[in-house]
């Protein structure tokens, strides 16, 4: 009999709290697996990268491609962080000293060609004979990747071609999958032909594996708290005759005294980098305040106005993590402000369809002031408070003004705000009639940034 190990991590989303644990755990087992006579495969499900931290900002996620090189990954796919947090200029050169193979099927230039960076399936050989083919598959956002430079291509039919390219030229088949847990099951039940699904994108775990039809799904959470593990039997034939998935929990392993001065030391990198790019030179000091009107979100309405050329902005405080101190203005600053991966938005409405958004708004806003938003690029605490620019609300008449005049229905608006608000799910409005046109050059800081070097310009 054949033993097969796989080694699986994900979403990390640059929490390197746990990584020198982790690198430990995966050439442990390694060491171990190989001693006994098996093979051990490694392999990464995307969003590695996370722009919310220092290092991963600073180095555009070259850093953590040089901690990804200390594992020696047989294999990674991408996630959205990386394919969207990025644009296509970035991420062409993200991999360019990463020592391991970049497997991503469902991903192409917009010329229909696939990333030079990237290779559709790689086939891994055991020192017994058998076979493995490694195919990779992402979250395809229709909307956003071709802002980015990319074409996503469908999961379903993507994957039917591979498989009838490359499966016979395998015994065994693995999917790295950043998908989330709803289409690896429909995998399972559509695809028989693929053994193991690694999964990832919805953070979900599951510590015993879970079988789907004769697909084995293996899923190790987020954030490196898990490591993932599973081990395949193979007979003579190299058949799989038994398979069987499991995590580690990586705050039980154990921690040496140099970890600490590692982990801080990714994070003083960042900062220190960060630090040394200046933007402007702010007159005043600007609070934050996620639950008011304070004239930070002000500044930053004005900005994203300027930015789209609108004449009106919505923001919600809860964006501004940070005060801004008065003086010399770094990108250290702006980073700890506005860590997001969101751009700015213009919508485009009728009078009456802005009239029905601002009721949306104004609807859920004290249900926002303190709602503890999660995801979909938003990395700070709550929504906060909704902050207008342009726009002014009656709550006795329920009527809206644009610039002081009554919004008219036969009139067309245009107004900027975050893409942020395209994903969350209250303001339907914006799905239904919303003419939404993300601007997807620069994230939220980099406009902020902008807007400061104009009005503030260093001496």
């Amino acid at each position: 009999m054949e033993q097969i190990t796989i080694l699986h991590t994900n979403d990390l989303h640059s929490h390197f709290e746990n990584w020198p644990r982790i690198r430990r755990y995966l050439a442990a087992t390694r060491a171990t697996a190989e001693q006994a006579g098996g093979t051990v495969y490694t392999f990464d499900l995307g969003d590695h990268v996370d722009r919310a931290h220092p290092v991963s900002e600073a180095t555009v996620g070259q850093q953590n491609v040089k901690l990804m090189n200390q594992v020696g990954y047989d294999a990674v796919t991408i996630g959205n962080n990386e394919g969207l947090g990025f644009m296509r200029a970035q991420l062409d050169h993200l991999y360019d000293h990463a020592n391991f193979s970049v497997v991503l099927g469902n991903l192409r230039t917009l010329q229909g060609s696939l990333p030079h960076w990237a290779v559709d399936r790689r086939l891994l050989t055991t020192a017994a004979g058998t076979r493995v083919l490694v195919l990779g598959l992402t979250a395809p956002y229709q909307l956003t990747y071709p802002l980015a430079g990319w074409t996503p291509l469908a999961v379903m039919p993507t994957l039917s071609h591979l498989l009838a390219q490359y499966r016979q030229q395998a015994d065994c088949c693995v999917l790295l999958s950043h998908l989330g847990i709803n289409v690896d099951r429909q995998i399972a039940k559509r695809f028989p032909q693929v053994d193991v699904i690694l999964g990832s994108h919805t953070h979900h775990l599951l510590p015993h594996g879970e079988r789907v039809n004769h697909s084995l799904l293996a899923a190790a959470g987020k954030w490196g708290q898990y490591v993932g593990r599973v081990s395949l039997t193979l007979d003579s034939q190299h058949h799989i005759v038994a398979a069987a998935a499991s995590v580690v929990e990586t705050k039980t392993l154990p921690v040496e005294p140099a970890d600490a001065a590692e982990i801080q030391g990714l994070n003083d990198l960042g900062e220190s980098i960060l630090s040394e790019q200046r933007v402007a030179q702010v007159p005043v000091a600007m609070e934050a305040n996620a639950t008011g009107h304070p004239q930070l979100v002000q500044e930053g309405l004005h900005a994203i106005a300027e930015y789209a050329g609108t004449q009106a902005a919505v923001l919600n405080a809860g964006l501004f993590l940070r005060d801004l101190p008065a003086g010399v203005v770094t990108q250290q600053h702006l980073h700890q402000m506005l860590p997001h991966s969101m751009h700015v938005m213009t919508v485009t409405l009728d009078g009456y369809n802005l009239w029905r958004l601002v009721q949306e708004f104004e609807s859920v806003r004290l249900f926002l002031r303190h709602f503890p938003q999660r995801g979909m690029g938003f990395r700070g605490k709550v929504f906060g408070e909704l902050n207008y620019l342009g726009i002014a609300y009656d709550a006795q008449t329920h009527a809206v003004t644009w610039r002081g005049e009554p919004v008219s229905p036969l009139k067309t608006y245009r107004v900027a705000m975050v893409d942020h608000y395209l994903f969350v799910p209250f303001f339907p409005t914006l799905k239904i009639v919303g003419q939404n046109q993300i601007l997807y050059q620069d994230l939220l800081r980099e406009v902020f940034a902008q807007y400061l070097g104009r009005h503030d310009p260093l001496p």
